[in-house]
């Protein structure tokens, strides 16, 4: 037997034989261009022919796994149609490239741009647009993809990284597992097997060269862990440990509909985190009560001019109208000078990270930031609407901010066009700053959200995309944890809400020590709304309060997270 480990991305067991799906070759160094015509004729064909498979593609995906994953592949149909894209592909071709190399080249730059950034939403898009390049080059040069829809039962996929397409064209119901070489907690990758509820573990080194197709393989996607060719013992522990699983989640459909309150009553606020309408729609399916977080970075992304007041307006609404009687928290603009959409006209940074980003870009493009300020308040006559600013570090952005939305609300109240007066402006704490200065700007925010993705990046000085330090960018390390204590009592003692729209929410060895502290609002991915409204019923005041006084008396991130792990509850 031998043990693989990586990053437990999925919940659960998988037991099953493995399959392999080694990356397609796609060195081109042995073509030559053929001039621009010929070139861009052989691009054209390969391009025509990738649409009409990823229509189809799209399709299914809208049948077996619902609107969002037809979302992602259209969304591949999109940039590919952007004029800018399709200008930077004539340029390569004009200056003697061949297809392949323009197309490489191309596609490499802007997964260059979204990785950069650090960002969940971005390096989902990066994993989009390499998708697209393997896919396009594949064609260009005559490849077969793997035929993953039609699958023995119990196959473990095992792979580089898996793909939007590769998610969308397998065959889930004969799936048991994935294991992948590459992807975080919150890659594309990830969210992609917890949306068809499969156990994953990502980040296993040389996962390709170490097991063989048909290899006996159990995926602990709790732990982290991939066994190869387990022994007779082993095997059947965990096959009986899947069997449980699988009865446990067919219980959860008990918690469809219900409130979300805590074992001695206290009622929860239990929302999910969008990037689109189709993901607003799916947190309604799953019962989520409302939105903790729309990221509203897709509106601007594969285009080539800014959105309008108009589209910006219609998706807001459309979201705001699947929960009347809910909330929708939407997030700002989220860009900057690591983000370049090239029709923003930003300059590259030295440190992206720490750069104009945010609500510091928003500020300073103030037509920008109106507009969508005005297509907010619109949106908010025709359902809850939150505004949220992301990124504060200081209470004069916030005040720069509420300045804007009153000169937007003034316009509209010229122009007769109704909108709640009473808005609610908060903030994403997901800086040190903001967590030191949180009693100041509890005192003038509408509500707090913790971000503890980036929280957790800035306060560990950790790049959650960086293998090497991810580790130690860990929500149960003892300073993470302080730092959430503080902003929701802070949030407290000003009289404002505060929720949670990062990883951690849906975490169960963290739930309870998030109820101790008093937090009002967890947000989570659709597909974990269920297990999370289950895990915050399991738990009252008192047995909450005692696994916070627990792991709060500990003083490393290993301490930490073996005693939650300990406390969590069948």
């Amino acid at each position: 037997m031998m043990e693989l480990r990586g990053i437990a991305a999925s919940a659960g067991v998988g037991v099953g034989t493995a399959l392999r799906v080694v990356p397609a070759d796609l060195d081109y160094s042995h073509v030559s261009s053929a001039g621009a015509e010929a070139e861009q004729a052989r691009l054209t064909a390969a391009v025509a022919a990738f649409t009409e498979k990823t229509r189809d593609l799209a399709d299914a995906a809208r049948e077996k796994a619902g609107e969002h994953q037809a979302e992602i592949l259209e969304g591949q149909l999109i940039m590919l149609s952007d004029p800018f894209l399709q200008g930077q592909l004539a340029e390569k071709l004009s200056g003697g490239a061949c297809a392949e190399r323009a197309v490489d080249e191309v596609c490499q730059s802007f997964i260059d741009m979204f990785t950069a950034t650090g960002d969940e939403l971005m390096a989902q898009r990066a994993t989009d647009v390499g998708d697209l390049r393997a896919r396009l080059l594949a064609l260009l040069l005559g490849r077969e993809e793997a035929d993953l829809a039609h699958l023995p039962a119990g196959t473990v996929l095992v792979v580089r990284d898996l793909t939007p397409s590769m998610a969308t064209a397998l065959d889930a119901a004969h799936a048991a597992g994935i294991v992948a070489e590459t992807g975080g907690v919150t890659s594309h990758s990830a969210i992609l097997a917890r949306a068809m509820e499969l156990p994953a573990v990502l980040s296993v080194p040389g996962a390709l060269d170490a097991i063989a197709d048909g290899d006996a393989l159990v995926v602990d996607g709790d732990k982290g862990l991939v066994l190869v060719k387990p022994e007779a013992g082993l095997l059947k522990e965990y096959e009986a440990k899947r069997a449980r699983q699988l009865a446990d989640r067919a219980a959860l459909g008990q918690f469809r509909g219900r409130p979300t309150r805590t074992a001695d009553g206290k009622a929860v606020q239990l929302y999910g985190n969008i990037g689109s309408v189709a993901d607003a729609q799916a947190v309604a399916e799953a019962t989520g009560e409302g939105v903790g977080l729309f990221r509203t970075e897709f509106l601007f992304m594969d285009r080539s001019a800014l959105p309008t007041e108009a589209e910006q307006f219609e998706a807001y609404k459309a979201a705001a109208q699947l929960f009347p009687a809910g909330e929708v928290i939407i997030r700002t603009l989220d860009v900057g000078g690591d983000k370049d959409i090239p029709y923003l006209g930003l300059t590259k940074e030295e440190n992206p990270f720490l750069g104009f980003r945010a609500v510091r870009y928003c500020l300073d493009r103030r037509e920008l930031f109106l507009t969508q300020l005005r297509a907010l308040l619109r949106a908010s006559a025709f359902g809850p609407v939150k505004i949220m600013l992301p990124l504060v570090t200081r209470l004069t952005e916030l005040r720069q901010a509420r300045a804007l939305l009153e000169v937007a609300k003034g316009d509209l109240d010229r122009e007769g066009i109704a909108y709640n007066k009473d808005i609610p402006l908060g903030i994403m704490v997901e800086t040190p700053a903001a967590v030191l200065m949180a009693d100041a700007l509890a005192r003038e925010a509408g509500f707090f959200s913790i971000g503890t993705n980036d929280l957790t990046q800035y306060t560990m000085v950790a790049d959650r995309g960086n293998p090497q330090v991810a580790a130690i960018g860990s929500p149960f390390d003892p300073a993470v944890l302080r730092a959430v204590r503080q902003v929701i009592a802070a949030g407290h003692a000003g009289g404002i809400p505060v929720g949670m729209c990062g990883e951690a929410a849906a975490d169960p060895r963290l739930i309870p020590v998030l109820l101790s502290f008093g937090l009002d609002e967890f947000s989570v991915g659709g597909s974990s709304i269920l297990a999370a409204r289950r895990e915050i019923a399991r738990w009252g005041k008192v047995d909450a309060d005692w696994v916070a006084a627990g792991a709060m008396e500990l003083e490393t991130e290993e301490e930490v997270r073996a005693a939650l792990e300990e406390s969590i509850r069948p």
